[in-house]
């Protein structure tokens, strides 16, 4: 039961965190804050799993709070799906494909580089 506790208060502060950072206006059509965020969280669950490696240094309450918790609030898949789908259907295709690959690569990168700022590759 503390398990889902350190969850629920981890994914309520990523969340707020990843609210914040929306109110941030941005003019543009592009899904600026979105990508930003999820890269965000990538880097940082990037260093939550480099941490992780290291013995004694996060202990298994302190990922469920920090891995599942923040960066699983604070990071959000189904705001990409749905921004990507928009700009599709809007006839923005050049847009949207250019998006959901930057999305995905970036996210990518942003693992690697945060691992490689605790664990060198």
């Amino acid at each position: 039961m503390k398990e889902f506790l350190f969850v629920g208060l981890g994914g309520a502060v990523g969340a707020m965190l990843r609210y914040g950072m929306s109110m941030v206006p941005v003019k543009s059509e592009f899904p600026y804050m979105t990508l930003l965020i999820n890269f965000l969280g990538a880097v940082a669950i990037g260093i939550l799993a480099a941490l992780s490696m290291r013995q004694a240094l996060l202990t298994e309450h302190s990922l469920l709070l920090l891995k599942t918790g923040v960066c699983g609030g604070f990071t959000t898949f189904s705001t990409f799906s749905l921004e990507a789908v928009s700009l599709l259907e809007q006839h923005k295709t050049g847009m949207g494909i250019t998006y959901i690959l930057s999305s995905v690569l970036l996210c990518l990168l942003g693992v690697l580089l945060g691992k490689a700022m605790l664990h060198p590759l």
